[in-house]
């Protein structure tokens, strides 16, 4: 009985070696699928790394004129608060009122400026799986396979399946730093203070 389990016990231990101890298919059976690790292509890439660091400089900038923007307000609203103790209702409401519907218009503005922002970041990075596309066909044909799948979508696999490495290197290659920035749209101008409401003229006597 004990060497029936002896046997059993090698038999899955040699059914289960090619899986934990080969970290290399067979030579001979070329694997029909390769797998990418598209982040880190696009985040390692010479190209991806120029979108990202360009990327980050306009949102530093962004929050850089938000903060610039918010301080100003902050000043006009305590210069606005200060004056309604010394203006009657009738005055003080129109200008409390145009300085509500001057922080909704900037912040508006502000908004649009972060969705474009992001707008075109994400057509930039589509733009370079596209550009990037022939050169992984490239790679792909060469191997003999017939399809690059997403590394995240494998269980397990053998490693020389990944072909990221090979593909950031030949993709720089190819492509380098990318095409020039597309132009950033111009900053919003900022709305100009409302005018304070002339004070009503004296009744000729």
């Amino acid at each position: 009985m004990r060497r029936g389990l002896a046997l059993l016990s090698l038999g899955l231990a040699l059914a289960a070696g090619p899986v934990s101890g080969q970290s290399q298919p067979p030579a001979a059976a070329p694997s029909a699928l390769l797998t990418l690790d598209d982040q880190r292509l696009f985040a390692e890439s010479r190209f991806g790394k120029t979108l990202l660091a360009r990327q980050e400089v306009e949102k530093q900038a962004l929050a850089a004129e938000n903060r610039q923007i918010e301080a100003g307000l902050e000043t006009e609203e305590r210069d606005l608060t200060g004056r309604r103790a010394v203006l009657p209702k009738e005055q003080f409401q129109p200008l409390a009122e145009a300085f509500n519907a001057k922080v909704e218009g900037i912040r508006k503005a502000q908004d649009v400026k972060s969705r474009d922002l992001t707008r075109r970041f994400e057509e930039e990075r589509r733009r370079f799986f596209e550009t990037a596309s022939p050169v992984l066909g490239q790679i792909l044909v060469e191997r003999g396979a017939l399809a690059i799948i997403d590394k995240r979508a494998v269980f397990l696999g053998f490693e020389n399946l990944d072909i990221t490495d090979a593909a950031i290197a030949r993709v720089d290659a190819v492509l380098g730093d990318g095409p020039p920035a597309t132009a950033a749209p111009q900053p919003v101008p900022r709305q100009a203070a409302p005018a304070q409401p002339a004070s009503p003229a004296p009744a000729s006597p």
